[in-house]
């Protein structure tokens, strides 16, 4: 079975392939269907966000799709930067940037008040118009400098509660094990394992 994945970050589709490579399941992305267009995520939740790109992906494929939306809340900064942190220092700012304007705004913030936590809402919608939404959380505390080269977005910042490494100094299978991504995951997993049951039995 094919499910399409509304993005094209490689380490995001890597993420989701290593922790669903146990199911009959052939993820797809975005890359191919190049000429889906872009989807402009301008919903003020992640819930809508996620939602929106589900949607249009399952409408223009016929397929089942999967999308997510993740980000970075710091309590110090009232949330921020929240359902914008992929775009925090700007449309197309890099991570190195996004971390580069947290930390900034984050700079006289003493170390026992950099409280934060990743969140991630996965939406999935299935041909037949069914809908649901899987959240994961993970909470930490912002570093005062990045530290580490894996991951990606905020990792190098993010120290999950109980740890001492950053995400970005972790080993993949680690993170993975722990991370906000694969907490929603999971819960998508469960429904994902029944769903395909029942394709296999209606191809039967």
């Amino acid at each position: 079975m094919q499910i399409v994945l509304a993005s094209k970050n490689k380490k995001k589709i890597q993420e989701l392939k290593r922790i669903l490579g146990d199911l009959s399941i052939e993820l797809l992305s975005l890359d191919n269907f190049p000429n889906l267009g872009e989807i402009v995520e301008d919903g003020y939740t992640f819930e809508e966000n996620a939602l929106k790109k589900a949607r249009y992906v399952k409408q223009k494929t016929g397929l089942p799709a999967l999308a997510d939306d993740s980000g970075l809340e710091v309590e110090a900064l009232g949330g921020r930067p929240g359902v914008f942190s992929a775009r925090y220092a700007g449309e197309h700012a890099s991570d190195e940037e996004n971390i580069k304007k947290l930390l900034m705004e984050m700079r006289e913030i003493p170390e026992d008040k950099r409280q934060a936590r990743f969140v991630c809402c996965i939406a999935l919608v299935l041909p037949n118009e069914e809908e649901k939404v899987f959240w994961g959380y993970v909470n930490g505390k912002i570093t005062m400098e990045p530290r580490g080269n894996s991951g990606f977005g905020y990792d190098p910042v993010f120290v999950p509660e109980g740890y001492t490494l950053t995400f970005a100094e972790m080993p993949l299978e680690e993170k993975d094990r722990i991370s906000h991504r694969r907490i929603a995951i999971d819960k998508l997993k469960q429904h994902l394992v029944k769903f395909t049951q029942l394709y296999k039995q209606n191809l039967s």
